[in-house]
């Protein structure tokens, strides 16, 4: 039984460093929530920074939105090992009242290989209010 919560203990830290190797920058946050929001905002905008944690300048290859309603924007110079660098998420609430989620996938480059991120964003756009529409009654005429 020793043996068995040995062996557990030490495979869960070997894949634990494993992992750690694996990540070139650290996000300040991954998972953004905008809340609720109005839909005549028309667009809402959040930087996602992060930090370069290698040892090596680390480039953003692409970064790619889930969809054509959120548009990420990204410096395509490389970032210094210990800099920040910054991912602009702009997601468009015209014409999409409702919950949303939508993802971006984030590619970066330290040279020699590639690692990949997932970000986030999600609220509620409430939609805009209705114009009233105009009476169509006849009034009544005096007698």
């Amino acid at each position: 039984m020793k043996k068995i919560v040995l062996f557990s203990l030490l495979l869960f830290c070997g894949v634990t460093l494993f992992a750690q190797q694996k990540q070139v920058v650290e996000f300040t946050e991954k998972t953004h929530d905008f809340g609720v929001v109005k839909e005549e905002v028309n667009r809402i905008s959040y930087d996602f920074v992060f930090k370069n944690i290698h040892s090596t300048p680390v480039t953003l290859k692409s970064v790619k939105a889930s969809c054509g309603c959120t548009t990420p924007a990204w410096s395509k110079e490389p970032i210094a090992p210990g800099q920040t660098g910054t991912i602009t998420v702009t997601y468009s609430t015209a014409g999409r009242p409702g919950m949303f989620t939508k993802s971006i996938a984030v590619v970066l480059s330290n040279g020699s290989e590639d690692f990949n991120e997932t970000l986030y964003i999600k609220g509620e756009v409430t939609p805009k209010a209705q114009p009233e529409e105009e009476s169509n009654t006849i009034g009544e005429t005096a007698k």
